[in-house]
């Protein structure tokens, strides 16, 4: 079973240590202030919607709809609801590192609301994304659309926040090679995933689909990284994270998600460190200047470079520059100075002879930045 943690506990021991991939039992803000500052890498919420049902819900044949009517999604009003994700939100931020992002999901109930308080709070929107489901649930109440997506906001921490996770390189490349759309397709949970208890009834009546949550820490985490979930309830979250070699603290208050949520997560096995390699683009690889081919002796003062053609060629000086005739300059500025051009890339202009072959200096850039991947 996945480990639980009192709440008392919590406030006892709040090292890292003692609540990472455990369910903290109680209320989410008063857990939330138990936990360490800027100690999570990124948030997915999944807060009561506030429905406003006003009671059962019945198809045109009369037959009652299994709809969320818990009291955890039942508030006095809008501004009893307001308070409550102001609370929720601050307590998510101090927590989230400068460098972290938040997913929050909803309806069309709520979102808006929560939206205007993330902006109030400072938040920054990155993207919302628009849930359409293959298979959503018929409208019964009123003559009005049927109720097919749900919005998640992704916000970074602030305005100026920097260097947040977002893979976008491997989100294109399992897109076939298309730029990843801000509307995603996949169906509610039902099937054999949809938890459900001895009397058949499902355990959670918003149970989201592992497929949606996949996607999310996918593309805005990265393995080792510790994923929160202040609404856990039977452990979608917690699940998915740690299939995907994350770590994940969840929040949660009503024992019976808990007992779900803990053996469901007990029976998930992790993949692999081979499966969770993120593929990366170029940006997002260590910067390497070629002063450092220099000094590492990959490439030495004197020796000659030459582009692929050998048409023009240039000396390497001690500095870390390149000189050829009366012009001297970076890799880049000589490079475009000898061809007569406005820029050049001089990591793929300039060559050397490795005696068997010219190959780009890029090879020796390569390199080095395989051996400081060894290092992290």
């Amino acid at each position: 079973m996945a480990a639980v943690l009192p709440l008392a506990d919590l406030r006892q021991q709040g090292r890292p240590g003692t609540w990472l991939n455990t369910i903290i039992k109680g209320d989410c803000v008063a857990a939330l202030e138990a936990l360490p500052d800027q100690s999570v890498d990124a948030i997915f919420a999944d807060p009561p919607y506030n429905l406003q049902l006003g009671g059962a819900l019945h198809r045109p044949d009369q037959s009652l709809v299994d709809a969320v009517d818990d009291d955890w999604d039942q508030f006095a009003s809008f501004q009893a609801y307001d308070a409550f994700t102001r609370a929720w939100l601050l307590a998510c931020r101090r927590v989230l590192k400068p460098n972290g992002t938040i997913w929050v999901i909803g309806s069309y109930h709520n979102i808006f609301r929560v939206g205007a308080m993330l902006q109030d709070l400072n938040f920054w929107l990155l993207n919302d994304i628009v849930w359409r489901k293959t298979n959503p649930m018929p409208n019964f109440k009123g003559r009005r659309f049927q109720n097919a997506h749900e919005t998640m906001i992704w916000a970074s921490r602030d305005a100026k926040a920097k260097g947040y996770t977002f893979n976008y390189d491997a989100l294109k490349a399992s897109n076939d090679d298309v730029q990843m759309r801000s509307d995603w397709l996949f169906p509610i949970c039902s099937g054999g995933e949809r938890l459900k208890g001895d009397d058949g009834k499902k355990v959670h009546p918003t149970q989201k689909p592992e497929a949606l949550l996949a996607r999310v820490i996918m593309a805005s985490t990265k393995p080792g990284d510790v994923i929160l979930d202040p609404f856990f309830g039977t452990g979608t979250t917690g699940a998915v994270a740690k299939r995907l070699g994350r770590n994940f603290v969840g929040i949660e208050r009503e024992q019976d998600y808990i007992d779900a949520a803990s053996a469901r997560i007990a029976g998930v096995e992790p993949l692999g460190k081979a499966e969770l390699t993120v593929m990366t683009g170029k940006r997002a690889e260590p910067r390497v200047a070629f002063n450092t081919l220099v000094e590492s002796g990959l490439v030495k003062p004197g020796q000659v470079l030459t582009d692929a053609r050998r048409r023009w060629s240039a000396i390497v000086r001690a500095d870390g520059t390149l000189a050829s005739g009366g012009a001297a300059g970076s890799i880049h500025r000589l490079g475009a100075q000898v061809q007569g051009l406005d820029a050049c890339n001089g990591w793929t202009f300039w060559h050397f002879d490795d005696g068997q072959a010219l190959k780009p200096i890029d090879d020796l850039r390569a390199i080095i930045r395989n051996g400081l991947a060894k290092l992290d």
